[in-house]
């Protein structure tokens, strides 16, 4: 079921997304990996976003981030196995699965896609690594992984 069987207050907190379990804040999800034995993060921006923007660092948790592009460079479309390619890096259905874009669209996408496949408790990292454009159109303002001070590496 749709967001069943959560694992702590952060996840009986998170209101249900359409077609996923529902929008957590970076720092949410930081709770979530910490709390969780299981949990997993999937950062589905692209490999050029990986090595020149950076990624999101998890390892004082005793975990690590799964690369997995949603959607494939330099050509954009949809990865045909992202799916798949999320159940061979170990993700469990029944576990939390955080999934991280650039901003929180693709990563919306991702999450649908995932919960539709039966992974039931799967959120969007909403403002995602970098976060939205700000009046000047720059992101990495006041949302996003990076803006929230959570630990993250240049690739």
């Amino acid at each position: 079921m749709l967001g069943e069987g959560p694992i702590t207050g952060i996840e009986e907190g998170v209101a249900p997304g359409d077609g996923y379990a529902g929008d957590v804040t970076p720092q949410q999800a930081w709770s979530i990996i910490e709390e969780s034995g299981n949990a997993v993060l999937i950062d589905c921006r692209t490999q050029p976003e990986w090595a020149f923007v950076g990624v999101p660092d998890i390892s004082t948790l005793g975990s690590k981030a799964t690369f997995i592009p949603w959607q494939v460079f330099p050509a954009m479309q949809i990865n045909a196995q992202f799916v798949d390619q999320v159940r061979a890096g170990g993700a469990e259905e029944d576990a939390p699965v955080l999934v991280i874009c650039r901003s929180g669209s693709r990563s919306r996408s991702a999450s649908v896609a995932l919960t539709g496949a039966g992974f039931g408790r799967c959120y969007n990292i909403a403002g995602g690594f970098e976060g939205g454009l700000d009046g000047d159109k720059h992101r990495g303002g006041k949302d996003g992984w990076k803006a929230q001070g959570l630990p993250w590496i240049q690739g």
